[in-house]
């Protein structure tokens, strides 16, 4: 018999098994281990495991999300273009300053779009501008690329940030280099004090490490 046969001739007994008194089971497995050419035990293993015959569970359908409305995609994917497409945790962060902004360049939000902007997750904030992310993805400009050979050798601590007192910084370099970045011209290399916001800015030729740490 082959492996199918043997699958349609499962199928035409297991419902009829499960439902079967003792003595009927044992003369409807003796009858599947004679026609199959199985042992008893993966008989029965067969008769109580084939789920063909269970339905799957229905689904919970929750409630559909109260941000999935344009009301709230619109502003949210507008203000992070204009904020050159942030991470979802910085748009979080500056969201209640550019709704002003955007009260000014666009529209003015009724207040229980304001409220849900305000309370809106990272999380969500990536769900919702996923699709949008794809299509700007080539957006933009970098001027350094990722080396995996440092990243085995250079340490790197994410929670070694105290915010609650100066002195913990972020640097970084900003080529103001209009949309070109050939030859050579002058970097600023830029600094963040986490806790008090205070920046300070150096103006370097190129970005070579000798500069940079000058």
């Amino acid at each position: 018999m082959s492996p199918g046969a043997r699958i349609e001739y499962l199928e035409s007994i297991v419902v009829r098994y499960r439902k079967a008194s003792k003595k009927q089971k044992i003369v409807i497995l003796n009858e599947f281990c004679q026609t199959c050419g199985y042992n008893s035990k993966y008989a029965i293993y067969l008769l109580y495991t084939f789920k063909r015959f269970t339905k799957p569970k229905p689904k919970k359908q929750g409630k559909p999300s109260k941000y999935n409305h344009p009301n709230i995609i619109t502003p949210l994917r507008q203000i992070w273009l204009a904020a050159y497409m942030p991470c979802s945790k910085r748009l979080k962060s500056i969201l209640p300053q550019w709704i002003g902004f955007y009260h000014k360049e666009y529209d003015h939000l009724p207040a229980n779009v304001v409220q849900l902007l305000l309370k809106i997750s990272a999380p969500t904030i990536n769900r919702i501008l996923k699709p949008y992310k794809a299509k700007y993805k080539t957006k933009g400009r970098c001027t350094t690329k990722p080396d995996t050979l440092l990243k085995k050798h250079i340490l790197v601590k994410t929670n070694q940030w105290n915010k609650s007192r100066p002195g913990f910084m972020e640097a970084d370099t900003v080529a103001p280099c209009g949309q070109r970045l050939e030859d050579d011209f002058t970097y600023i290399v830029d600094y963040v004090d986490i806790a008090t916001t205070q920046t300070e800015q150096r103006a370097i030729w190129s970005k070579g490490e000798t500069g940079v740490l000058e």
